[in-house]
């Protein structure tokens, strides 16, 4: 097997073990530490510290510890993050929150740095286009990492469905699910109880299993970038110092184009919070209970890389604006059907269309605006996508930060409240296109979903 694709199943294979263990734990915290909302609250102090690190840490990391030590030890951050939750409280969750967030950023960079450099190295020996080796090299890699999200909330539901907690839930007790919520840490008495310690504890050791064999894989198979072929990055990443990266980030609001997509960005933290953190919790945990979260989250998942990829594909026929009229119809249709429809365990089919309609929306707001980002700011990529991390990661922050402040329904209001408006700036955005090049339309149609777009779930 030639040694750079080894190396890109490496990756691959160990960011599946990773993110195994993360996606499931994420799905599971509004639901498993609800308490005095502890869960959400790690949520919300994770991405604060995901800004932040997106911000500083991955030039200075990468430059002194290289891609592949960069990737094992940004790992085992994320293994601190599972070790965190076998012992749930303010003092084990928030700080390994804190160490997971300063650890993804630089997790990410590297791994987009590291596949870079495999793609230029096999593209310059076997005299290949390096750009179609370096797609085809992300292609495989999100190919496999893209089903973590269906393996972990698979384990975390054949685990809990273990559970002796399981039972018919009463009408008394579903008056408190769904949008108007009654605002109490285990919404009811059977659907929300938490399982035993001992099934809590079997999950949490999959999950870290999962974290340590990632790190190991890494360690032990993936091969270090020779020094010859980092010497151009390096150089790269020294210009990219603690504050020119962060003055570049905010230089780039300038932009009035930029600050126009303030909202569309800030809306996909927003719209993945509320499935994660109030969907989860007030339809599914509370209706049917903790053990369906996975399957919910893995219908979800499932239909959102499946539709990632198609829109990837059909983009260049249909263009970016019809995709983002679909997924705003599709968004507002969930809503408005969240806030009207009173959940019922004997409507299970309904319970399921939701996130999955969610996650065909999801895909348009994770592909096209990512590519919105490359074709508009083409010459000024590093610092576009530092502004869409960022605004992203605020979105995430305020929505885990409100959480258990607010019922669900005043939540969904805010939600499609933000979704109006990004649809408002996003037209502005369009109309300023047109406006300023009567040839960006036809420009616009060689958009695709490309490497970043699944790299904000973080």
């Amino acid at each position: 097997m030639e040694r750079n694709f080894k190396n890109v199943l490496v990756i691959s294979f160990g960011f599946l073990l990773l993110f195994t263990a993360y996606s499931g734990l994420q799905s599971l915290q509004s639901s498993l530490n609800a308490e005095e909302g502890l869960g959400v609250a790690s949520l919300s102090v994770l991405f604060s510290a995901l800004t932040l690190s997106s911000m500083f840490l991955p030039p200075i990391i990468i430059k002194k510890l290289g891609c592949k030590w960069t990737i094992a030890v940004s790992m085992c951050c994320y293994v601190t993050y599972s070790l965190g939750n076998f012992y749930a409280s303010w003092y084990t969750l928030i700080p390994t929150s804190v160490i997971l967030g300063l650890g993804g950023a630089p997790l990410w960079s590297a791994k987009c740095t590291y596949l870079t450099i495999a793609g230029n190295s096999y593209a310059e020996k076997a005299g290949k286009n390096a750009k179609d080796i370096i797609n085809q090299y992300f292609g495989i890699f999100f190919l496999v990492f893209q089903t973590s999200g269906v393996w972990g909330n698979l384990i975390s539901s054949l685990i809990l469905s273990q559970s002796s907690n399981q039972g018919e839930i009463s009408e008394e007790d579903l008056e408190c699910c769904g949008a108007y919520d009654c605002l109490t840490d285990a919404t009811n008495s059977t659907g929300s109880e938490r399982p035993s310690d001992s099934l809590i504890y079997t999950l949490v050791g999959v999950y870290t299993a999962s974290g340590v064999l990632a790190v190991l894989l890494v360690i032990i198979f993936l091969d270090q970038i020779k020094s010859d072929q980092t010497q151009t990055e390096k150089e790269k990443l020294k210009a990219s110092s603690f504050w020119s990266t962060f003055l570049a980030t905010f230089r780039h609001l300038k932009d009035k184009r930029q600050c126009l997509l303030i909202p569309l960005t800030m809306y996909s933290g927003f719209e993945q919070a509320f499935l994660a953190g109030d969907y989860s919790k007030s339809f599914i945990t509370c209706v049917l209970g903790i053990h369906y979260v996975g399957y919910m989250m893995i219908c979800f998942a499932a239909i959102n890389s499946l539709c990632s990829l198609l829109f990837g594909k059909i983009s260049q026929f249909t263009g970016r604006k019809l995709l983002f009229a679909l997924a705003a119809i599709l968004n507002t249709g969930c809503i408005i059907t969240v806030l009207l429809w009173k959940p019922d365990p004997k409507q299970l089919a309904v319970l399921f269309i939701i996130p999955g309609l969610w996650g065909v929306s999801d895909a348009v707001w994770q592909t096209q605006t990512n590519a919105l980002y490359g074709i508009l700011f083409e010459k000024n990529k590093e610092a576009a996508f530092a502004n869409y991390r960022l605004w992203e990661s605020v979105g995430f922050v305020i929505a885990f930060a409100y959480s258990t402040k607010l019922q669900v329904y005043i939540k969904t209001y805010i939600v499609l409240s933000v979704l109006v408006l990004s649809m408002v700036t996003y037209g502005a955005v369009e109309y300023l296109e047109a406006k300023s090049s009567p040839g960006t339309p036809a420009a616009a149609k060689k958009e695709n979903g490309g490497p970043h777009s699944q790299e904000t779930h973080m």
